[in-house]
């Protein structure tokens, strides 16, 4: 190297950056893949931006969960209606949005009913070629064949493009090829599962994926296999998150909320966990006792007193009074939890059957305590010790268990600041005055944003090291505060009142404070002040938010603090259904516009399939811009000028042999 080029490299360039350039230039080994690359990148920033989805508080309901992706939230009829608003009826357009929602379930019943099946499939193809042509219009060639389906990509591709006089023979003829070599069935599936995914480019899930619901399990296996995804940790994800660590308080807190809901399936079907101990101790400790407060939610009067809600009942209240103790462990070991209102064991006066809260003394309406010792009442019996670390070593070796909650680590976090939009599930702890909470982790003082960068550092260190008990001690018993803890972000309440529920009658003592944040958070300033201190402007952000639900029948909206904040938990969870009298929520969030969708409960797939029954999902607009945002206004167009500036870096230490041209 020269003189000129050396002191060129001197002043412009580091070491740190010209051994990136070195590794840049193997990806682009030449001038013109460099330019090529420049141009590809500019011209896609110019493009429009995705359309995202912000969907929450799943809690299990697999069913509408995967309906709403089906039909992108109302968008798959939208695409319809704009091809084919006054072409075709209402039924043979509800029939073809149907189709593109459950294409292998839904061509069974078709070709069993269809009389002229080869003029159905020749009319049905042409149909859906249409409806994937204004799906893929604001997306480069390149993306859309990244959507595609591998045996038909080719297929696809060229159907995309328009016709015109001199291709109409063509198109026929691959249309009528595919028909005749039997591909049809093949090809609708695949392309309306390309219409599905085109529609929903990025989906936001706003946390609690897990509990009440029966098929947690199947919602985690759609957003591990989804394209696009991020979570916002819930506090139901959370405790499942720190169960699969091994942290027993959790595993009991778990087994607890599964058994209060009737779904211990979920555990022992779908995860593969063993709770035969659980129900043998039970069935032993608590032979003579009904655990009638401990019966599951929503049992049928004619189902109270069968075997198996007797058995769960048991089951149900062992688990409870172990949770209890457990974490009676984690509080006292962590005084600057400021928990002790939770302490409550020893606040029991067994002789009377009474507690004694803040100086008032309550009725227990159980008063059967079989495994408690009134001299030590957290500590754990010989036999709960033994089940806990069975249940423990059960969880610990869960192979989908550990998948999911991998899964939740590798595309969640405690919350994300994603094109101009403030993601969490619970909220950002605040004092009276608006201030933000300072918390004690570890010895330091957090608040806001950092805080929340704390916990989710604690859960990863205390998840990803969760071999090394022992070590770890300080960060697993903060991943299970999360859960319940009074500054906990996903939790938002001063107090869980779980024992107050099950052995009191008295509501007065259910009530769970909420943080102060939810009472300013229809403050404009205080929002404000929250997107500031996550490094978003105020003046074009929002904060969307789940965890607590709207209720929609008492006239609250979804809509608060100007616009600048959205609740979008409608009540997906069918048990919270009779609160917010709707099915849930989906804000849309596309190149124009933000989009509420509010759902009406779903009757069910079967219904969906066979009676062509959809979510009836009513729209609004709650902004609407009258310039397009384009790529390069988000996120993804800011990664995307960073690296056409490095491929302008890279030419310019090309044309001055900085670096040498890897390929001629």
């Amino acid at each position: 190297m020269d003189c000129e080029n050396e002191e060129l490299l001197k002043n412009n360039y580091g070491e740190d950056e010209l051994r990136y350039l070195n590794l840049l230039a193997e990806k682009f080994p030449t001038v013109q893949a460099a330019c090529t690359e420049i141009i590809n990148l500019e011209s896609i920033l110019n493009l429009p931006k995705g359309t995202e989805h912000f969907l929450t508080d799943i809690h299990g309901e697999y069913e509408t969960f995967s309906h709403v992706l089906r039909n992108a939230s109302g968008m798959v009829q939208k695409k319809i209606n704009a091809v084919y608003e006054h072409a075709l009826s209402e039924k043979t357009k509800m029939q073809l949005a149907t189709l593109i929602y459950y294409p292998e379930e839904k061509l069974e019943i078709i070709i069993r009913e269809e009389k002229d099946l080869e003029n159905w499939y020749a009319i049905t193809l042409r149909r859906l070629i249409q409806v994937a042509r204004v799906s893929a219009d604001k997306y480069t060639r390149s993306k859309v064949r990244k959507a595609m389906s591998d045996d038909f990509s080719y297929v696809i591709d060229e159907l995309l493009n328009e016709p015109n006089a001199k291709k109409e023979k063509y198109f026929d003829r691959i249309i009528k090829s595919i028909i005749d070599v039997d591909r049809a069935n093949h090809f609708i599936v695949a392309i309306s599962k390309f219409i599905q995914r085109l529609l929903i480019d990025r989906l936001h899930i706003i946390g609690d994926i897990y509990d009440r619901g029966p098929y947690a399990d199947k919602v985690m296996d759609a957003i591990q296999d989804h394209h696009s995804v991020d979570v916002q940790w819930g506090n139901h994800d959370i405790v499942w998150m720190a169960a699969a660590t091994g942290i027993r308080a959790s595993i009991a807190a778990v087994i607890r909320l599964s058994a209060r809901y009737n779904n211990l399936d979920t555990i022992e079907d779908a995860y593969g966990i063993n709770l035969l101990p659980l129900a043998t101790f039970a069935m032993k400790a608590y032979a003579d006792d009904p655990c009638e407060p401990f019966i599951p939610k929503n049992t049928p009067p004619e189902n109270i007193g069968s075997t198996h809600i007797n058995l769960t009942s048991k089951m149900h209240k062992a688990i409870m009074i172990i949770e209890l103790k457990l974490a009676e462990e984690i509080i006292r070991r962590n005084p600057e939890m400021e928990m002790d209102d939770r302490l409550l064991l020893d606040k029991i006066d067994y002789k009377k059957g009474t507690i004694t809260l803040e100086g008032k003394e309550y009725e227990l309406n159980d008063k059967n305590f079989p495994t408690v010792n009134p001299k030590k009442p957290a500590e754990l019996t010989k036999e709960e010790k033994e089940l806990v670390d069975k249940l423990r070593f059960s969880f610990i070796n869960s192979e989908k268990l550990q998948r999911h909650i991998k899964t939740l680590f590798t595309k969640g976090s405690t919350y994300l600041a994603y094109n101009s939009n403030l993601l969490y599930h619970g909220c950002i702890p605040l004092k009276p005055d608006g201030s933000f909470e300072e918390v004690t982790l570890f010895g330091k003082k957090y608040k806001g944003k950092v805080l929340c960068d704390q916990f989710d550092l604690i859960s990863r260190r205390a998840y990803f090291n969760r071999e090394h008990r022992e070590n770890n001690i300080k960060a697993r018993d903060y991943m299970w505060y999360l859960w319940s803890g009074p500054n906990s972000p996903l939790f938002g309440k001063k107090k869980m009142a779980t024992f107050e529920r099950y052995f009191i009658d008295d509501k007065t003592t259910h009530k769970e404070e909420s943080n102060t944040y939810y009472k300013l958070r229809d403050d404009k300033a205080t929002c404000c002040r929250i997107l500031e201190e996550f490094g978003l402007d105020p003046e074009v952000s929002h904060i969307v938010n789940g965890h607590v639900p709207v209720k929609v029948t008492k006239g609250e909206s979804p809509v608060k603090a100007e616009g600048k904040l959205f609740v979008i938990d409608g009540g997906m969870s069918k048990p919270y259904q009779k609160v917010t009298g709707i099915a849930g929520y989906t804000l849309i969030y596309d190149s124009y516009s933000l989009i509420l969708a509010e759902h009406r409960p779903f009757e069910s797939k079967r219904k969906a399939i066979q009676e062509e029954v959809d979510i009836i999902s009513t729209r609004s607009m709650i902004e609407h811009r009258t310039r397009r945002i384009s790529v390069g206004d988000t996120d993804i167009g800011t990664n995307l000028r960073e690296q056409i500036n490095n491929l302008h870096r890279l030419l310019d230490v090309y044309r001055k042999g900085i670096v040498k041209v890897k390929r001629v």
